[in-house]
């Protein structure tokens, strides 16, 4: 089965209320441009990150709004601020770090929701029957490129009405497989 892998860098999701401290009351995030999963956007705004006196300047914010804030940053950033930040599907902030995010209005500590996403597949229903695929189970990603070719295994299945067939891998993923255009990859059962 064969994906198209995309590279998600460093990004934002912001709450409501979060947004609001950040940017000011009922703020509207503004489109930048659309994204492949549906619904889903790059907004024009940015936020800055300070964490163990170091700081990440200029971070993307994801639309829509969320329900948590939730702070994606690679392996390369995580040491960049001195902290162990654990890799976790998307959503999944409990225990994990925090910091503070600053906004043209203001500013805020979050206690946890900074996490390395892990490496995944989005697909719809009709996709994972084609693949014989079901929710939460990890697969083989096998990504060709003429110079540094490589499998990532324990790539996270998602499966949701929703979704459009992508991969979604983060900055040090693609740079370790030497992706400078778009790219296709092939699923494949881990045994």
């Amino acid at each position: 089965m064969k994906v198209l892998v995309e590279t998600s860098a460093r990004h934002a999701h912001l709450s409501r209320r979060d947004l609001d401290i950040l940017f000011g009351k009922n703020y509207k995030l503004t489109l930048k441009r659309a994204l492949s999963q549906p619904g889903q956007f790059l907004s024009s705004e940015k936020i800055d990150l300070k964490l163990n006196g170091k700081s990440i300047c200029g971070v993307s914010i994801l639309g829509p709004e969320r329900k948590d804030t939730q702070i994606e940053i690679s392996m390369t950033d995580s040491r960049k601020l001195k902290l162990d930040v654990p890799i976790r599907e998307s959503g999944k902030i409990e225990n994990s770090p925090g910091g503070t995010i600053v906004g043209p209005r203001g500013q805020l500590d979050i206690k946890q929701g900074i996490i390395v996403a892990k490496r995944h597949i989005h697909m719809s229903p009709e996709d994972a029957t084609v693949g014989g695929f079901i929710d939460g189970e990890e697969c083989n990603l096998e990504i060709i490129t003429e110079h540094r070719s490589l499998m990532f295994s324990q790539t996270l299945i998602r499966i949701s009405e929703r979704f459009k067939l992508r991969a979604h891998i983060d900055t040090d993923e693609a740079n370790a497989a030497g992706i400078s255009s778009p790219v296709y990859g092939s699923i494949t059962r881990m045994f």
